[in-house]
């Protein structure tokens, strides 16, 4: 395996760019949309089971029937790479919607009433109280979509998006297991270092707490 991908460092790094541009940017756009609908769910719960229910009946769906579902979609289905990072952000939303949610109904209601006494309207307690509170269940939310978001993108390549599936399904059609380990190991290191960065991150809030 390792001759494998020396003899292919060129390909491997082009392929991890990939791989790391589409979990990027589905990340991105999954926490500019996530973490808002999980603060919207602590002041509007009526709306929880819906989007809780969305987001747990997209987790149930095969990520190859689910890239199925959107290709024909306009604009989107033109583009693999497009379609893959819609595909991965739908993925990545439930632990961040949920994490935000619990993480700020978490917070102790002692903690809002003393701000509020203190003269902070709804908005100055959700960004000075409640979201540096929340911060580090939030930072485990995103850890996980990370994760499933790494792992997700190598089924990616089915459709032509890129990124390290490329050699885990070119493997499997030579029924080779060194080309099939060029992309699955660095695939696995790559959420291995996400967990862990993270990870730290979380930690470091956690801390910042107490």
């Amino acid at each position: 395996m390792f001759n494998f991908i020396f003899s292919h460092k060129r390909e491997v790094l082009a392929l991890t760019g990939e791989h790391l541009w589409l979990v990027g940017v589905s990340m991105l756009l999954a926490i500019a949309i996530g973490v808002p609908l999980g603060i919207l769910l602590t002041r509007r719960p009526r709306y929880r089971g819906v989007v809780l229910g969305g987001s747990n009946i997209v987790q149930t769906i095969p990520s190859l029937a689910l890239f199925g579902l959107l290709l024909p979609l306009p604009w989107l289905g033109a583009r693999a790479d497009r379609l893959a990072i819609l595909a991965l952000m739908l993925y990545a939303l439930l632990p961040i919607i949920q994490n935000t949610f619990v993480g700020i109904t978490g917070v102790d209601p002692p903690v809002r009433e003393a701000a509020a006494a203190m003269g902070m309207t709804s908005r100055q307690i959700l960004w000075h109280v409640e979201l540096p509170l929340a911060s580090g269940v939030i930072v485990a939310g995103i850890r996980v979509a990370t994760v499933i978001c790494v792992g997700l993108a190598t089924i990616a390549a089915a459709i032509g998006a890129g990124g390290l599936g490329e050699f885990i399904f070119r493997g499997l059609s030579m029924v080779d297991n060194r080309v099939i380990l060029a992309g699955a190991v660095p695939a696995a290191i790559m959420a291995l270092a996400a967990d862990q960065l993270l990870g730290l991150a979380q930690r470091l809030l956690t801390r910042k707490r107490h």
